[in-house]
């Protein structure tokens, strides 16, 4: 996102865009005259370390894009970006495991900020089950992609249509949020896969509904599924913040039946 001749002004006037705010909404939430932040902008005044901090807290900048902010404004970044082995991310990894096993025996999988397979629980099993396209469960393992591409669960995934619309419209806003060029690809990608939709047409929504639960075909049966995300709270290193759990519930009765005889089964092997 950002380039060595980028100025700091630029980008918070960037990423005020991107939050819809204007000058003086920025301005009034972060405290400062508007005077002083159209001249941060402009580049006519130079921020401070704190000032950059304080405004990229407004626009709820991510951590990454934070140290790049700083570093346009000619300062060292504020946070850390340790690799997954790194000994200091063992306690959180551990918490991960802990919140996998914990939630058996329904599905649970955590990823990274580009949707790549971090961990899962065994009980993820179902949604892997007829994969034909073999290279999406090569690591580094793609959920988005194995998720709605035609050789992976798609097949299977009764309520196609819906399921890739919401996938797609989460990956739209974690693009409008951070600019990542990978992501960025990846819902061009996903775009391009079959829809689903056999007409123009959206399903009806259920006067009922909740939320649009993932259905999926198995065997004679299909399960239905309720999801809910958890990430880090106050994290201060940039990989321990974009990493994210994804927890599915059973959303009928028949789905919790079948998943607890699926996980007693494994346990008897």
């Amino acid at each position: 996102m950002t380039t060595p001749d980028v100025s700091a002004g630029s980008l918070i006037r960037e990423w005020r865009t991107r939050r819809r705010m204007s000058q003086l909404d920025l301005a009034m939430e972060a405290d400062i005259s508007q005077r002083h932040l159209s001249f941060v902008e402009s580049g006519r005044a130079l921020p401070s370390r704190e000032m950059v901090l304080h405004l990229a807290e407004q626009l709820s900048i991510p951590l990454r894009e934070r140290n790049q902010l700083l570093l346009a404004a000619g300062f060292a970044p504020s946070f850390s970006e340790k690799p997954l082995t790194d000994a200091t991310l063992a306690p959180a990894l551990a918490a991960i495991e802990t919140v996998l096993k914990g939630h058996e025996p329904f599905p649970a999988l955590a990823v990274d900020r580009h949707w790549n397979l971090v961990s899962a629980n065994p009980a993820i099993a179902p949604f892997l089950a007829d994969i034909s396209e073999p290279s999406l469960l090569a690591p580094p393992v793609n959920v988005l992609r194995l998720s709605l591409h035609p050789g992976g669960v798609a097949p299977r995934i009764v309520n196609l249509a819906e399921w890739r619309a919401h996938l797609i419209e989460r990956l739209k806003r974690q693009n409008d949020e951070t600019g990542d060029p990978v992501l960025i690809e990846l819902e061009r990608d996903l775009r391009a896969y079959p829809s689903g939709m056999k007409s123009a047409r959206p399903a009806p929504v259920e006067p009922s509904g909740i939320v649009h639960p993932l259905r999926l075909a198995h065997g004679d049966m299909v399960l239905s599924f309720i999801s809910t995300i958890t990430v880090f709270g106050t994290p201060l290193d940039v990989t321990l913040s974009e990493l994210a759990i994804e927890s599915f519930f059973p959303a009928d009765e028949q789905t919790r039946a079948v998943l607890v005889r699926l996980a007693k089964e494994r346990g008897s092997q």
